[in-house]
């Protein structure tokens, strides 16, 4: 079903031209993501959970210290949670833990190896939760500074390893944008340009995802380019067709087995307005913490495999719309490419 507002929007785009048309499965062959053993076909992601963490470490960047856990401790503990979820399913799994937050990319490249899942990285600072997990630098570097940063993990490599970033991941404070905020933003509209990496913003309320896309736009980067970290914390949904509408993918990150019919109603009311092309759902589920007993309250990443897709087909979801949220968006959201406005998208 397509409602008046996004038909108007739609037509209005079609004869100025400048829609652009959602890529199949198999028009993604030309595209590649970057996994942390290397590039892949977009269209081999599968199905997809664009946003989990193995690891997280709470202690703050003045006290972050890798050697704070065991890898072996954390393979054992955290394998058989991924070769769950792999044998329910899932081919592609996106860790989203940033940089000083417990960033690890041997461990994700072991636990690849291991699980047979591929497995994506990020590079990117986390300016959310006052700043705690920001390294001195992040202050006093400007944008350009913090984004040679960036592009160096994607040209060389993280912390010395082979293994290369397959996005962004910033946080921003969740009200206006502050000036610290503003400057992640900036530093990864010029890292995307310079490497065609995704943008993940974990974002929440609309105030400072829609300030995000302007500063974006102000750069010269296509809002496809940016992903609208956990867009559910937003209560009033009109402000997802808004951020849809500018070509933003809006992402529901915090998927439980509480949540389902929630989530349902989401995807509905997303699906009614016609912009299904532009949804990106998964757990926010995992989290490792070095410092507790086993490392605490590991949490299951097969809630959207064995809950929540059968509820959106009792819900009327058909096939191929599952399929676009799962596959088919998560393959054009990550495929690696630079989209800056007013010119065509480069691989």
């Amino acid at each position: 079903m397509v409602t008046r507002r996004s038909f108007i929007h739609h037509l209005s785009m079609l004869l100025a031209g400048t829609l652009t048309t959602p890529l199949s499965l198999r028009a993604q062959t030309a595209l590649k993501i970057m996994t942390v053993k290397g590039m892949v076909n977009a269209n081999a992601m599968g199905k997809t959970l664009v946003h989990e963490h193995i690891l997280v470490d709470f202690i703050g960047a003045s006290n972050y210290d890798p050697t704070r856990w065991d890898r072996k401790k954390v393979i054992e503990k955290v394998l058989p949670y991924l070769n769950d979820v792999r044998s329910a399913g899932c081919d592609t799994f996106v860790d989203c833990t940033p940089n000083y937050l417990g960033r690890d990319p041997q461990l994700l490249l072991e636990l690849s190896n291991l699980s047979g899942l591929h497995i994506v990285t990020n590079t990117g600072y986390y300016g959310g939760s006052d700043n705690k997990y920001l390294a001195g630098h992040a202050f006093t570097e400007t944008a350009d500074a913090l984004a040679a940063r960036w592009i160096n993990e994607w040209d060389n490599g993280i912390d010395g390893t082979s293994v290369r970033p397959g996005f962004m991941k910033i946080s921003v404070n969740p009200d206006h944008l502050s000036p610290i905020s503003r400057k992640l933003v900036q530093a990864a509209a010029r890292t995307h340009r310079k490497t065609g990496l995704t943008i993940l913003s974990h974002t929440g309320p609309a105030v400072a995802a829609l300030e995000e896309i302007k500063i974006l736009e102000q750069e010269g980067v296509s809002p496809s380019a940016f992903v609208w970290v956990h867009a559910q914390n937003e209560k009033d949904w009109s402000h997802y067709i808004t951020a849809a509408e500018a070509g933003a993918w809006v992402s529901l990150d915090g998927l439980n087995d509480e949540s389902i019919s929630s989530y349902v109603e989401m995807l509905t009311f997303i699906k009614t307005e016609g912009y299904l092309r532009n949804v990106l759902v998964s757990h926010d589920a995992g989290w490792y913490e070095p410092g507790k007993p086993d490392g605490g309250n590991f949490r299951k990443f097969t809630t959207l495999f064995d809950l929540f897709l059968p509820a959106l087909r009792d819900a009327g979801f058909t096939t191929k719309d599952i399929r676009q949220i799962i596959e088919v968006n998560p393959g054009e959201a990550f495929a690696i490419k630079v989209r800056e406005i007013g010119k065509q998208e480069k691989n």
